[in-house]
């Protein structure tokens, strides 16, 4: 496991990569989608500069995070990610709001006359492909560097190409004279833009609200509990600080115990969260097992 300047550096330049290749997809599909007359290659296109603002947004959020603790943030500046994510939500809706507009105004127009120029379509054949091996490349990264926020961006990566496949697909059937097809394309992408854009509301919400899986929280119970010397776990709670999982425990003991000897539980018990999940900040409380 690398340590944790260095996993952070490796998701920046993950989010980096995801970047500059989106830039270059947006204003290719843009321009071609223009040129060729194909709604859903635009679509397509407004899809990547969504995701633009996404990365930048994420980027941004991972250097403030990074900053040290000062006086006004005891606990860091972790929370400045999901903050950036929630931004990022924002104005991907409003972009996936825009493009199902468009869409819906040229289906219900009959849509458009002339197919869309065979070009369009090899645009979208070779965005997908670029985007899948982007997807490959971070989610890799994203495994070695146990970074939540590029998992996100892998996730999306794929979910990216599809959409591209899909555009390609609405101009093939545009060419077979089912002009309602390309147009249809782009109202089921800007209804993609708008569902990844609620999942991104919905798990920064989660994250800001000290939201966290219950069924992590009974894993690291149950680990804890079968640690030598802990009699029971009373109580115990986490929380994310951006990619950071801070653990809350109490552990009852034997009261007989020294508070040296209890130390050494509450050590092993750190020692083995970190081991096992990568979890840098575990606090344990110790208490006396009640007397029967």
């Amino acid at each position: 496991m690398v340590n944790g300047v260095e996993r952070k550096q490796r998701a920046e330049a993950g989010v980096l990569l995801s970047l500059f290749i989106y830039l270059l997809l947006a204003a290719g599909k843009l321009l071609a989608g223009a040129a060729a007359g194909s709604d859903g290659v635009k679509a397509d296109g407004w899809n990547n500069l969504s995701d633009v603002m996404a990365s930048v947004a994420v980027y941004i959020g991972m250097k403030i995070a990074k900053k040290p603790r000062d006086r006004n943030h005891p606990y860091g500046h972790s929370r400045a990610e999901n903050i950036s994510s929630l931004l990022a939500a924002f104005f991907m809706m409003s972009i996936g709001i825009d493009v199902i507009t468009d869409g819906a105004r040229t289906l219900l127009g009959g849509g458009r006359e002339a197919a869309p120029d065979w070009l369009a379509a090899a645009v979208a054949l070779a965005s997908a492909a670029v985007m899948f091996i982007i997807y490959v490349i971070n989610v890799r990264l994203a495994r070695r560097t146990n970074s939540m926020a590029l998992a996100a961006v892998a996730k999306d990566n794929l979910s990216d190409a599809l959409v591209s496949i899909g555009a390609a697909l609405g101009i093939v059937g545009a060419h077979l004279e089912w002009a309602w097809l390309d147009p249809l394309a782009a109202l089921v992408i800007g209804a993609l833009i708008c569902k990844t854009a609620w999942e991104v509301f919905m798990e920064t919400a989660h994250a800001l609200t000290d939201g966290f899986d219950e069924r992590k929280l009974a894993i690291y119970r149950q680990e804890i509990a079968a640690v030598s010397g802990v009699r029971d776990v009373a109580d115990i709670k986490a929380r994310m600080l951006g990619d950071d999982v801070v653990l809350e425990v109490t552990i009852r003991v034997d009261s007989q115990l020294t508070v040296v000897k209890s130390h050494e539980i509450a050590d092993e018990v750190e020692r083995l969260m970190k081991k096992r999940h990568n979890i840098r900040a575990t606090h344990v409380h110790v208490e006396p097992e009640a007397v029967r």
